[in-house]
């Protein structure tokens, strides 16, 4: 018994000094692979909500792909994590309404946030791809977040991906090309799987090349993918079809999938209230839910 309290009193320490709320952690800390001889700023706009103080609002240049670190109360964490990584058409990171906003909720159900600063490749003049460096940087923090599973008091088991928009489309990526790492590594995050154990996609976009006339995914969905969660809106057209379709190619590799699409609400709701009452707001407690009869997290 004194053994058991022992360690949970260690644990406890470790977790609390692990990383202060939002503190950023770059993927490479050398340098991103991609991203080489790059030096310059990135972009960003202030967020105007005092909770957010100093932090950005969105981001619309990107070099330097990292992880903020958002760690729920020592006393409500169930050790289920999830990366989540904002939207913004590969254009801009709406960093504020899809990574704080979604990672203070997730925090308050005793889920740890990995908010993800991928790079944009679609803004003006990037050189960055979608199925180069935005997918590398994606399976990166998945990988970082595991390497870091013990420190942060989560279980490596339970580590998902959520993404919104356009970070729907690199949950997409991340539900179906993954590998269990390389145990010869001299990088020791290298030798961590990048597979994560769940994904949830909110109004996302699709997969590069997917939507191609008669084109097949560049990702086709593996028969391990992992379960996924999708939600959208009836009034989102273009994003709701996408949905239903990655849902169609999930539920035809029996990959455990549950589907929302609620009649409107638009695009980009997030936590947010829509502009008149919608169930779509539920969406949350529907997540909720499906963790908790996954096992994902419990009462």
């Amino acid at each position: 018994m004194v053994s058991r309290l022992l360690k949970a009193c260690l644990l406890l320490t470790c977790v609390a000094a692990a990383a202060r709320r939002g503190e950023e952690i770059k993927l490479w800390p050398h340098g991103a692979p991609g991203s080489e001889g790059v030096t310059g700023p990135e972009v960003s706009k202030p967020s105007a909500n005092p909770k957010y103080q100093g932090w950005p609002a969105n981001y619309t240049v990107t070099h330097y792909p990292a992880i903020y670190v958002f760690l729920p109360p020592v006393d409500k964490a169930t050790g289920a994590a999830m990366v989540v990584a904002p939207g913004g058409g590969h254009r801009q990171l709406v960093i504020e309404k899809e990574g704080w906003e979604i990672a203070d909720w997730l925090n308050a159900q005793g889920i740890a946030a990995f908010v993800l600063k991928y790079r944009l490749a679609k803004a003006e003049g990037s050189k960055y791809t979608l199925p180069g460096e935005v997918y590398a940087d994606a399976a990166r923090s998945i990988r970082l977040a595991r390497s870091h599973a013990a420190e942060w008091g989560v279980d490596p088991g339970k580590i998902g991906f959520i993404g919104f928009s356009a970070g729907g489309e690199v949950a997409g990526m991340v539900e179906t090309k993954f590998d269990g790492g390389r145990a010869d590594a001299s990088d020791p995050v290298e030798r961590e799987s990048s597979r994560p154990d769940f994904t949830v996609l909110v109004y996302p976009w699709y997969r590069p090349g997917a939507m191609k006339p008669d084109a097949d995914p560049l990702f086709p969905v593996p028969a391990n993918a992992p379960p996924a969660f999708l939600v959208c809106a009836g009034d989102d057209p273009s994003h709701v079809e996408p949905t239903v379709k990655f849902y169609l190619e999930l539920e035809a590799r029996r990959i455990p999938t549950e589907m929302h699409i609620y009649a409107y609400g638009g695009h980009g709701f997030g936590l947010r209230p829509t502009k008149k009452p919608a169930p779509v707001m539920e969406w949350p407690q529907r997540m909720k839910d499906w963790l908790l009869e996954r096992g994902i997290i419990s009462r």
